[in-house]
């Protein structure tokens, strides 16, 4: 920790002013209004509950990581002048490790918010090796409400194929992205804008990840350029973070029912009881020889991922696999215990439920069948 806050007073005290450029405050005031502090879910294995995010328009469209943080409830943001103001979480594109957020309630409306132009950002040419750059946001959680966030300055390192993992897991996207030679992916950093000298928006601040090759700390940036190819259920797709703003949705968004979603592709898995609109879909039994079985998955494993789309709740994981049909492929990735495990389910035709008996509730006529 005091490497880290040497690293920051060294870099933004360490600052060149070239002939007829701005200073490094003056740079800093016209741009860290176009940030927000974010805080929401944290405290899980020590995750911080704290984080950055860019704003990419005057009405309040925010651009964040998807990272734990905006998976829970209760979202809020500190804009530049103290004010804090709920957040709506409009799409998430988890390869693209992206999250397009919405400021403000039904009641509270923005229309001149200082911004981002990322339609100007996305047609900038990139960044190259040796150039400077600023990286700010919400490091540490050292600035609250109108406290200003942080600023580091450094270098682009070089830009490349980023591989990395959270702890033991592997982080969801695998594109190019810029190395810094600056200490800027801190706890909170996640989110914050990487600029250039001028402060010209060039991506987005990266998670806190080592290098799986070297098992050492990597301080990146995602491009806002950043496109990559995603696997789904009906081949494979393109998407860029432009796709994400542009449409306000993930090029394959949950379907949108009136009515509980109807599953027909049965794994076999019973999860626990939907006590709550965000239960966790833990898995509390396995059928015996049912799909789910076959594969592997166990009584406590925690369903994270259904092809590669989070699920933070049994309603979005019924919602999911509406959408799949006996004999479709479907990759799952579960927390077991700290590991995550992939695994591949060709899930079958539910089976069909006899009529019941005086006082027989379905699931004792076929195990893995629940009301």
């Amino acid at each position: 920790m005091i490497r880290k806050f040497t690293a920051i007073a060294f870099l933004v005290l360490g600052t060149t002013i070239l002939p007829g450029q701005e200073s490094l405050s003056q740079i800093f005031n016209k741009t860290y209004p176009k940030l927000v502090k974010l805080y929401g879910a944290g405290g899980i294995r020590g995750l911080a509950g704290y984080g950055t995010g860019v704003v990419i328009s005057p009405d309040g469209l925010v651009l964040t990581v998807n990272n734990h943080l905006i998976e829970g409830g209760d979202l809020v943001a500190h804009l530049y002048d103290g004010t804090r103001v709920p957040v709506k979480v409009i799409a998430r594109e988890p390869e693209l490790d992206a999250a397009l957020l919405k400021l403000g309630s039904a009641k509270q409306t923005f229309d001149d918010l200082p911004f981002f132009d990322v339609e100007v950002a996305v047609k900038a040419k990139l960044a190259a090796p040796g150039d400077p750059v600023l990286a700010f946001s919400n490091a540490f959680q050292i600035a609250t409400r109108d406290e200003p966030v942080t600023i580091m300055q450094g270098n682009i390192a070089s830009y490349g194929r980023l591989f990395g993992k959270i702890g033991i897991f592997d982080i969801p996207y695998s594109g190019n992205v810029y190395v810094v030679d600056a200490i800027t992916n801190n706890p909170g950093s996640a989110g914050g804008a990487l600029t250039d000298r001028n402060g010209n928006l060039l991506g987005l601040v990266g998670r806190e990840v080592r290098n799986e090759l070297t098992n050492t700390w990597v301080n990146y940036a995602i491009p806002i350029q950043a496109q990559i190819d995603v696997r789904g259920p009906t081949g494979i797709t393109r998407t860029s973070i432009m796709d994400l703003v542009r449409k306000k949705e993930a090029y394959r968004p949950a379907p949108k029912a009136d009515k509980p979603a109807q599953v027909e592709a049965y794994t076999g898995m019973i999860l626990v009881s939907n006590l709550i609109d965000r239960t966790p879909p833990f898995v509390e039994e396995v059928v015996p020889g049912s799909p789910a079985a076959l594969v592997g998955i166990r009584a406590d494993d925690l369903i994270v991922y259904v092809d590669g789309i989070p699920v933070p709740s049994i309603i979005s994981y019924r919602e999911l696999m509406a959408r799949y049909k006996p004999g479709d492929k479907v990759r799952m990735d579960v927390r077991r215990r700290d590991q995550l495990v992939g695994m591949e389910i060709v899930p079958i035709k539910p089976p069909e439920v006899p009529k019941q008996g005086p006082g027989q509730a379905i699931h004792q006529i076929i195990p893995g069948v629940r009301p």
